[in-house]
């Protein structure tokens, strides 16, 4: 956690006189702050992660400039002590916040956003999350005993991340194979509270939470927000309908077997 006279020294002044609220929402670590007139985001990190949080800030504003929906950088303050990234509030409910009859009602759109997200120039992308890092990562998070077993799929909770992530190993060639051939401009962290909806017309407002933004297979987003979505769905008849509205509407035909991996693999990421 961030010292509180660090905190100080990072956050930028208010505007007419205007504050900042800690918000206890999310799971970064970061300490994160919302401007009292609601505004402005900021997140400040202490030195050790200033790294990934200016990674943060990159992703944000190359996405900003494509037109995709979402923040903008508004400042970016460093000290010896830490960083501070300033963004604007994308303005809307998050998406796993609104019930089944309303999910359902944007889900439609969310499917259109995402493919136009994935449909982003590759090429013009200079941000990479392909398997190889992604895999490497796990390695290292699961090697430190980092794994949140919260994390997890329920099933799991009680397996060694060792051997979870030993039985996705012999997939990885064959995965390689499919992101060299299908990779996307990827969210990275796609779940539902990462997607933001305008209360009015229910369509994205815009995706926030940009840290893991880059190239990679698509069903690493897919995965997560398909998985994510069936918390909020009534039972599992309505999300087995939702899922192939969704792949119907993005253009895809599920492949449930890529899925499982990347759900699988995501968790053993985190620590």
């Amino acid at each position: 956690m961030i010292d509180s006279s660090v905190l100080r020294t990072l956050l930028p002044l208010g505007r007419d006189g205007d504050g900042w609220e800690p918000v206890t929402a999310g799971e970064s670590g970061a300490a994160v702050f919302r401007s009292d007139d609601g505004s402005r985001y900021a997140k400040c990190v202490p030195a050790r992660q200033v790294a990934s949080l200016e990674a943060e800030r990159d992703r944000v504003a190359w996405l900003h400039a494509q037109g995709a929906p979402g923040a903008q950088v508004l400042d970016w303050r460093i000290t010896d002590a830490g960083a501070c990234l300033v963004t604007s509030t994308v303005e809307g409910v998050p998406a796993d916040r609104v019930p089944a009859a309303t999910l359902h009602a944007a889900w439609e759109t969310i499917a259109d956003a995402v493919r136009r997200l994935h449909d982003l120039p590759l090429q013009s992308c200079p941000f990479s999350r392909d398997l190889r890092q992604t895999f490497a990562t796990a390695r290292e998070v699961v090697a430190r005993g980092a794994v949140n077993p919260e994390f997890l799929p329920v099933e799991q909770q009680d397996t060694p991340p060792e051997e979870l992530l030993a039985r996705l190993a012999p997939q990885v060639e064959g995965r390689l194979a499919q992101e060299a051939a299908q990779a996307v401009v990827c969210h990275g962290d796609l779940c539902l509270p990462n997607i933001v909806l305008d209360p009015t017309t229910w369509t994205v407002a815009g995706f926030i939470d940009l840290g893991r933004l880059g190239r990679a297979d698509p069903y690493a987003d897919l995965a997560l927000l398909l998985a994510t979505a069936r918390e909020t769905w009534a039972d599992d008849r309505q999300a087995d309908d939702a899922e192939e509205m969704f792949a119907r509407r993005y253009g895809t035909a599920l492949d449930r077997d890529r899925e499982r991996f990347y759900l699988h693999l995501d968790p053993l990421t985190w620590g």
